[in-house]
């Protein structure tokens, strides 16, 4: 048997379609970057390590496992590890064992993280609005939200954190 002839036929993309995927890309590829030197310029942080940091902020007593941390940050635990290790430097953000699990360890918010934070959070949001926000009508803001939750489902169905509130 030919291993060719087993291959399912490919179904390329259609015009619309590959100008549609095109836009995409190229909104992933230079939004990171986008949010990046912004906050290295204002904040000298990453938008990795702000993802980080507000994470923290928004959970109980500023504190979660690092393999919370890691998922909602949108990281690997070796990454994130690293990134948390920067963040000790700073004083913003402790680690400590659970002590509800001596195999995990938690991630805590600094007071200093907290101020971090706060200082940091308006000039993020209004970049984030500049670039994202504010070009788009509610009703674009919606679809947005639809479409990114339906790709977000492809890519992973088992993923059960929802990072975006409905």
């Amino acid at each position: 048997m030919n291993a060719e002839a087993q291959e399912p036929e490919t179904s390329w993309l259609t015009a619309e379609e590959r100008t549609a995927w095109l836009s995409l890309a190229s909104v992933l590829m230079r939004l990171q970057p986008a949010l990046d030197a912004q906050l290295k310029r204002d904040a000298g942080l990453s938008h990795f390590e702000y993802q980080i940091l507000a994470a923290l902020s928004e959970s109980p007593e500023r504190t979660l496992r690092m393999s919370v941390l890691a998922v909602l940050a949108e990281g690997s635990l070796s990454r994130l590890s690293y990134a948390v290790g920067r963040l000790e430097k700073e004083q913003w953000v402790r680690r400590t064992p659970d002590p509800a699990d001596g195999r995990s360890t938690l991630a805590i918010l600094t007071d200093a993280g907290w101020g971090k934070v706060v200082d940091t959070a308006p000039g993020h949001v209004t970049e984030v609005r500049r670039l994202v926000v504010d070009p788009l009508t509610k009703g674009q803001i919606r679809q947005m939200t639809a479409i990114n939750e339906r790709i977000l489902a492809a890519i992973d169905p088992n993923d059960t954190c929802s990072h975006v509130p409905t």
